[in-house]
């Protein structure tokens, strides 16, 4: 073999090992939900839709595998955003596409938080936004619910705060305030307010007419959950335009493929599909909510595709003897309150099967 094409070794001493800035060293990063690859199981552990997305999203998906795949997509992704904006009354000027809207909440954060930088948040709540401030080397400011998930949003004003994120529904309690609720802490703070709608499809009311009236409030919503396409990464948020044209800069170039704007855009078009599935998930909701407070378990009302239930057998316990048996929920642990399991609402077969092995179990 040509010597100069041997790798070089990596433990050579000549040669030393990158090291990362020291805040990501000392950081640890966000841990997903497990992903079961292969076998027979029942998956209730990621909030996913149970239900195919809308036949309009595969022929879409058809007709976009062509020959423009050579070419890049367009960068902002103007006939997702028309549509979009047609949806909710708004301007396209007022939508920006991301690469799901983890994504955009990537770009806020970096748009707004810089090294030493207080950003705000509930909690429990969704446990990426303590990752992305981290990421900024930014320091943050937690705001915590009470015992009965309320949210003194008073506990949100400490001085200095550059961004602040709301989880509504939340996660992991499915609660939500309302949009006047919201309206008033968007008017206290001094800073953007993410209204993080992911979960918003399934919630009796949405923030997203607060963007007209109050420029410091934006709304994210993912396409993950309502219209059940999780394997295709695409989200987006509606903002002040003046805000939209800033977050624009900071966003890559690419940040959506052809095929996710594709498909994104077929599935805002088939709202018919969207109400048919979101009622077969707010039924199956109720049932599983009714089921699980008869076996001894508190569980909040839910805004969201999933329960939360703490109480009862121990939630270490009945985590581990589901996945025994191949039924995949989600054990969440915040300091400072009980451990409790997250359930995504699945289909019917599937809560059938779930309430069989709780009363298994026991």
């Amino acid at each position: 073999m040509n010597a100069s094409k041997e790798p070089r070794k990596v433990d050579s001493p000549s040669v030393p090992r990158p090291r990362v800035l020291p805040h990501i060293a000392a950081m640890e990063g966000y841990v997903p939900g497990e992903q079961p690859q292969g076998g027979s199981f029942i998956k209730l552990n990621t909030n996913e839709n149970p239900y195919p997305p809308s036949p309009r999203v595969k022929r879409a998906l058809v007709d976009a595998v062509g020959d423009r795949l050579r070419l890049y997509p367009d960068p902002s992704g103007r006939a997702f955003r028309e549509t979009a904006a047609a949806l909710h009354g708004v301007e396209p000027d007022m939508i920006l596409a991301g690469n799901g809207s983890d994504d955009l909440l990537t770009i806020l954060t970096r748009a707004f938080v810089g090294p030493g930088d207080l950003a705000a948040y509930p909690t429990p709540s969704y446990l990426l936004y303590s990752t992305l401030v981290k990421l900024q080397d930014g320091r943050e400011h937690v705001v915590p619910f009470d015992d009965a998930w309320k949210l003194d949003v008073d506990g949100f004003l400490a001085p200095g705060v550059k961004l602040a994120y709301l989880a509504n529904p939340n996660s992991p309690s499915g609660t939500a305030l309302s949009p006047p609720e919201v309206a008033r802490l968007a008017e206290r703070l001094e800073c953007p307010l993410v209204v993080d709608e992911a979960y918003g499809d399934f919630a009796r009311e949405n923030c997203v007419s607060l963007v007209k009236t109050h420029p410091n409030v934006i709304v994210t919503r993912s396409f993950s959950k309502g219209y059940s396409l999780a394997g295709i990464r695409l989200g987006y948020l509606i903002a002040d335009p003046a805000m939209v044209y800033e977050l624009g800069k900071v966003k890559d170039s690419y940040n959506c493929d052809a095929l996710s704007l594709a498909a994104g855009k077929a599935a805002l078009e088939d709202q018919d599909y969207l109400a048919e599935t979101r009622a077969k998930i707010l039924a199956t909701r109720d049932r599983l909510t009714v089921a699980l407070r008869g076996s001894g378990r508190a569980v909040t009302d839910s805004q969201a595709n999933f329960v939360w239930a703490t109480g009862g057998p121990s939630p270490e316990e009945t985590f581990q003897e589901l996945k025994r048996r191949n039924v995949f929920v989600r054990l969440m642990r915040y300091p400072g309150y009980p451990a409790g399991l997250r359930v995504s609402v699945g289909t019917d077969a599937e809560i059938d099967r779930f309430l069989e092995i709780l009363r298994e179990i026991g």
